[in-house]
């Protein structure tokens, strides 16, 4: 599966734009290089949705080791770990 660098970054924002709105949290000003649990849009159980559907949008299975701030940490972060998991 090819995945095209702008329009995953733009799904993926607006997953992360959607799940804090169903917490009543406007994240529309949330930067690509923001880190997302240190602003405090998201409690535990949301990061874990997003994880979830990360994981089942692009058809990820991803190692326990491989779930940190480094890969999951911002919407630049789950972008790059998606184009490195689809190029290597």
């Amino acid at each position: 599966m090819t995945v095209e660098r702008d329009a995953a970054k733009a799904q993926i924002r607006a997953k992360v734009v959607d799940l804090a709105t169903t917490q009543g949290v406007d994240a529309s000003g949330l930067t690509d290089d923001e880190i997302i649990p240190a602003t405090g849009l998201r409690d535990s159980m949301a990061i874990l949705e997003r994880l979830v559907w990360y994981e089942d949008e692009f058809k990820l299975s991803m190692r326990p080791e491989e779930i940190n701030i480094d890969n999951l940490g911002s919407i630049d972060a789950m972008t790059n770990y998606l184009i490195a998991d689809r190029t290597s």
